[in-house]
């Protein structure tokens, strides 16, 4: 007998046939149910069956579209109720065995035809309808529906144990949290030692049971990181942390985790099995709450304009619920039936000086399990009734919680050496706030992590001291400070309203200047022919700045008069050569022309490659072939070998490659050089003996003028024999890939990457000067 046309193998049904074949053989159509014949039956079977008077009062149901059985096994033979007891409800049918003839739910299969021979009968697999599905809805209790909406409720990584959030945007964060955009949601997160069921208890109190969050009985965590669920009943997020006191090697990471998570969480569940509540816990939330205050609090609110969230994030903190789980020892407060359990609490944070002032409210609930499994119904109830209060933490919208959680992750973020651990507290400011270490004095800066981002300088509460490895000497203009402002001045070559060569003509008289923006030059080191004083004992005040990794030292030598001069006689020999180059070239081409072979093709008549066809520009070099006369470009050239028919030899000279791959040809008596060509050949090869030697000046001059150009770099730039590469676009220098500096941050860069100009007066360069592009982009002076 078989109830449907398609095998079980394929997972769905089509028409619902007769199972009983007494008069159709099982082809007809089932038209009915009949629940003391336990099968579904046609309408000519369902007529001859019932027509004994002992079985017309059978109750039989007419089959809808879509229609399923119920499982046989659950509701008995005789419509006893049997696994739906067990299971909440009465149970449709999955699979019907056509060996057994009965109808099976998923737990009756398992039950019954697991295990050995009714595992190998062959079943066929009913498909419930959507009909079927909300008739089956509109009979359930409201426990079943809320059983049945979470059925489907999956789990996911939010965070790796590195602190890196495993969701690419907002849009993936709503999409595996399955639930609508425009939904309000509260965030509840459980905290708690390692091994104490966090995992377990939020299975039950929000899942009835199911394993959504993993649960494991090995020794090792099952849950490493930070997990979330949807839960459709109560529209809540729900996040699993790993539990504190577990083998981790990144522990300051961890930690530090877990205060974003309770900052996004509405509600926290911390979870202890301990039969006394241990000072772990009291100094774990006081920690917890001055960390909040301290470091969140700021961000939260920056967070909030920042995104431009219609919905504020509450600078107060969540509730908390202490989930207190004892087995031989009596709750808290049983002793005490007058006194309220949270009022305990409160006193035992008092007494170990923990003041738990973040959090909106601490409720205390307690189970004592005599036998298992554990109640949760109480935890559940007490969860509910914190989530219903929406007058501290209201409801949000899923991206409005990832976009708290991405500003937080991004703002404390990064490794955490182990020098600057602090063992004392769980959630010491060194978790917090910047790494960065003053490299004269020692002290840390106090900022927030990250801080540089968002172009907030570094800063430290306690006084440095001066270092001269560092000079970190800061001059500021003493009348300027006597009237009640702070300007900042730095020693340099020339005052602002000087040209550049006057500049340095009176330098060469008088030495470097102080120049004060309001005040103009108060200082010349040199003005007088003697008894010239120390600016600091007349005209500056000297303050001491910490010096940060990554920022250079205040009064560096901003002499750059000898880096003028070389900048300008550059200058002076680049315009000289552009306005030559022209000239010049007709010269050397007229020149070369004289001296050259009768049968060499002239140079004005040489306009492009004889081979490759390449027209020559104005810098290209022109080659001629000395077996054939004719031009070439380098490319097509580059062999040599000796021609001692044209008079070249025994020395390899340039041959195009025509005429090296035709080297066995030989020339005729007419072809072969006469007299008066060998004068002219001869002229050539002193020519350009007479060139390469010039080239090796040349190139050996490029030597004392490195050396000079280095005495002559200013001590805030990075010499040249450590630039191999461009700081901007990483290209490696080379032959012809110029270095050049930066006048602001004194960085090497190319020419691409510098080209702009703009004046650094901090540096001592009052008229535009080249900058790379990083520096262009910084606003005001530089």
């Amino acid at each position: 007998m078989s109830a449907h046309t398609q095998t079980a193998e394929k997972g769905q049904n089509t028409t619902l046939l007769c199972q009983e074949s007494y008069v159709c053989s099982g082809t007809d159509e089932a038209v009915f149910e009949c629940d003391e014949c336990r099968s579904l039956q046609c309408q000519r079977c369902e007529e001859e069956l019932h027509q004994p008077e002992r079985l017309r009062n059978h109750e039989r149901t007419r089959i809808r579209p879509g229609h399923v059985p119920y499982c046989d096994s659950c509701k008995g033979a005789n419509g006893n109720i049997m696994h739906a007891s067990m299971t909440g409800s009465r149970q449709i049918a999955a699979v019907r065995c056509q060996v057994c003839k009965i109808n099976l739910c998923v737990e009756c299969q398992k039950r019954t035809h697991a295990g050995g021979n009714r595992r190998k009968h062959p079943v066929t697999v009913y498909h419930a309808g959507k009909a079927q599905e909300q008739e089956e809805e509109e009979g359930m209790d409201e426990e079943t529906k809320r059983r049945k909406m979470t059925e489907k409720v999956v789990s996911f990584l939010l965070v790796d144990e590195t602190e890196e959030i495993q969701v690419r945007n907002e849009e993936d964060f709503i999409k595996k949290l399955d639930c609508s955009p425009d939904q309000h949601l509260k965030v509840v997160s459980i905290f708690g030692n390692t091994g104490d069921g966090k995992s377990h208890t939020l299975n039950h109190t929000f899942f009835y049971g199911r394993e959504v969050f993993k649960t494991s009985p090995a020794q090792e965590s099952c849950t490493v990181g930070v997990w979330a669920a949807y839960d459709p009943v109560r529209k809540v997020v729900v996040i699993d942390t790993e539990g504190l006191l577990g083998a981790t090697v990144n522990l300051s990471q961890r930690t530090r985790l877990l205060l974003k998570v309770l900052a996004i969480s509405d509600l926290v569940i911390y979870r202890t099995r301990a039969d006394r509540l241990h000072n772990d816990l009291f100094k774990f939330l006081g920690d917890a709450s001055e960390a909040y205050l301290k470091h969140f609090t700021k961000e939260l609110k920056a967070t909030t304009a920042r995104c431009g969230l219609d919905v504020p994030l509450s600078t107060l903190g969540p509730g908390v619920i202490i989930f207190h789980e004892t087995v031989y020892t009596k709750l808290l407060g049983s002793d005490h039936p007058s006194e309220v359990p949270e009022k305990l609490i409160q006193d035992r944070f008092r007494k170990l000086s923990c003041f738990p002032e973040a959090f909106s409210s601490i409720h205390y609930k307690g189970t004592r399990t005599y036998n298992p499994p554990t109640d949760f119904s109480g935890l559940r109830r007490a969860v509910e009734q914190q989530l219903e209060n929406n007058t501290t933490r209201s409801p949000r919208q899923p991206g409005v919680i990832y976009k708290a959680l991405k500003a937080l992750s991004d703002r404390f973020s990064g490794e955490i050496p182990d020098d600057q651990m602090a063992h004392s507290s769980f959630f010491p400011d060194e978790y917090f706030t910047c790494s960065s270490v003053c490299l004269s004095c020692g002290c840390g800066c106090k900022k927030s992590m990250n801080h540089a981002k968002e172009g907030v300088p570094h800063e430290s509460k306690s006084r440095c001291r001066y270092s001269h490895q560092y000079d970190n000497r800061v001059y500021t203009c003493k009348a300027c400070y006597e009237r009640g402002m702070e300007v900042s001045v730095v020693p340099k070559t020339s005052a602002s309203t000087d040209s550049p060569w006057l500049g340095l003509a009176k330098y060469a008289w008088s030495g470097y200047v102080i120049e004060c923006p309001n005040c103009g030059v108060v200082y010349r080191s040199r003005q007088y022919w003697f008894g010239n004083q120390d600016p600091v004992n007349t005209v500056v005040r000297t303050e001491i700045e910490h010096v940060w990794p990554g920022t250079d030292g205040f009064l560096k030598d901003n002499n750059n008069a000898a880096q003028r001069l070389l900048d300008g006689m550059n200058f002076m020999a680049q315009s000289v050569s552009e306005l030559s180059l022209g000239p010049t070239k007709a010269v050397t081409s007229w020149l070369t022309d004289q001296i050259a072979p009768a049968y060499w093709r002239p140079n004005s008549q040489i306009l492009s490659c004889k081979k490759c066809n390449t027209p020559f520009k104005d810098n290209d070099t022109k080659h001629h072939c000395r077996a054939c006369g004719e031009g070439f470009c380098d490319g097509c050239s580059s062999k040599t070998r000796p021609v001692p028919e044209r008079g070249w030899g025994p020395a390899p000279v340039r041959v195009c490659d025509n005429c090296y791959d035709n080297r066995g040809i030989q020339l005729d008596v007419a072809e072969l050089p006469s007299d008066e060509e060998g004068g002219t050949l001869i002229a050539r090869k002193v020519g350009e003996a007479v060139q390469n030697t010039l080239g090796a000046v040349v190139t050996a001059m490029d030597i004392p003028l490195g050396l000079v150009k280095d005495a002559a770099r200013p001590a805030y730039w990075v010499p040249d024999h450590e630039i191999l590469h461009c700081h901007n676009c990483r290209k490696e220098f080379s032959l012809k890939l110029s270095k050049h500096h930066c006048r602001a941050c004194g960085q090497g860069f190319c020419d691409e990457c510098s080209h702009d100009r703009r004046a650094v007066p901090s540096r001592g360069w009052d008229h535009p000067v080249r900058v790379c592009f990083n520096c262009n982009k910084k606003p005001g002076d530089l």
